[in-house]
């Protein structure tokens, strides 16, 4: 589809789990992106109690800071609302409480300085930050590793998109958070694994490369769960260097499975762009952030030819900047949303994937 020669500052709003967020974007007429203002506030103080994200609370949470929120990143960007040509919402998938906050905020914004509203899906938002950071345009492979999804997706173009693999089972980021918990490391669990291995000697534990050699590029983490829990209770009782030792371990099995995954996708991503097409892999999501993952991955993705691109890390994590600058490729594209937006606790990517046999909740449908 044809882009329209046309330049726009977004406001975008992200509230779909435990991180209040809003930023301005610019996009030039060129289609190059720039982040004018990005606010993030974490919600960990209230959660670290239970465990893990408690929904009533972070919609609370977002409720009660929201608008200072919107108030920051607008000072930041020195502008006002009337400088604005559209408003930008995460309207799914997520925790439905926390979504129905920022839609109803960004609905109210939206009416009363007359503005575009754009219904922006939250995975999509990964998918493009590369646009925003490195103004790079599809076609491209996505390894998307955000929250409750793991997933291989052809990126053809905005609103375009084929799923090539899921997990079947649990998605990556809740391995390392249920890691973390197993071995007491707190939350968020990702970041903690990662910190506790650079402790750590890998090769002590023997840990399963799940699915590791066949031919579909589907995922699987809930025996590597179990494995690392074995593993643990082997060793008890369990030690600082212990804990370091098994999240090294952890770390080089994820890194050493995902990699395969990558790999076996490779031909299929081709086939499905067609012969010419450029070989780029771009990973996103916030275990993105894992910089063994990383290293594993530009090893693949050099060895078959493939430029690897991943966002800056404070860009992996759930943001409002992403937000804003899927929606001005959207307003870009006419993609204008009519007011009344539903909140969706699920929306794939791929609206014409068939559900991968075993898959969990989230893994094959979101």
């Amino acid at each position: 589809m044809a882009e329209p020669a046309s330049s726009s500052r977004i406001l975008g709003i992200e509230t779909s789990c435990d991180e209040t967020a809003a930023a301005v974007v610019a996009r030039s007429a060129d289609g190059r992106g720039a982040i004018l203002s990005n606010v993030v506030r974490a919600q960990w103080a209230q959660h670290r109690a239970f465990g893990g994200v408690v929904p009533e609370l972070a919609a609370r949470a977002h409720v009660e800071c929201l608008d200072d929120i919107v108030r920051e990143a607008m000072a930041q960007a020195r502008l006002e609302f009337s400088d604005l040509d559209g408003i930008a919402v995460t309207a799914g998938p997520g925790l439905i409480g926390g979504l129905m906050v920022g839609v109803v905020t960004a609905e109210v914004i939206a009416r009363v300085h007359r503005l575009p509203l754009l219904a922006v899906n939250h995975l999509e938002a990964h998918a493009l930050t590369v646009g925003l950071t490195e103004n790079l345009q599809p076609p491209y492979l996505l390894l998307l590793v955000s929250g409750g999804h793991t997933q291989l997706l052809a990126v053809h173009d905005v609103g375009r998109y084929t799923r090539l693999g899921s997990t079947i089972d649990d998605a990556l980021g809740e391995a390392f958070d249920k890691t973390a918990k197993l071995l007491g490391l707190g939350v968020p669990g990702g970041p903690a694994v990662e910190r506790a291995a650079l402790a750590g000697k890998p090769g002590r534990f023997k840990l399963p490369m799940p699915l590791r050699g066949r031919p579909e590029p589907n995922f699987s983490f809930s025996g590597l769960k179990n494995a690392i829990r074995l593993a643990a209770n082997a060793a008890a009782p369990v030690d600082d260097q212990d804990i370091a030792d098994l999240c090294a371990d952890f770390q080089l099995a994820v890194a050493g499975s995902v990699a395969d995954r990558v790999k076996t996708s490779f031909p299929i991503a081709e086939a499905a762009f067609g012969s010419g097409a450029p070989k780029h892999l771009v990973i996103a999501g916030g275990v993105a952030a894992n910089m063994a993952l990383r290293a594993s991955l530009a090893n693949v993705a050099a060895e078959a030819g493939y430029t690897l691109h991943v966002p800056p890390i404070d860009l992996c994590g759930d943001n409002g900047a992403m937000i804003a600058w899927a929606g001005a490729q959207r307003l870009a594209r006419g993609m204008i949303d009519a007011p009344g937006l539903v909140a969706r606790a699920r929306w794939p990517l791929d609206a014409n994937a068939t559900a991968v046999l075993g898959a969990g909740r989230l893994g094959a449908k979101a």
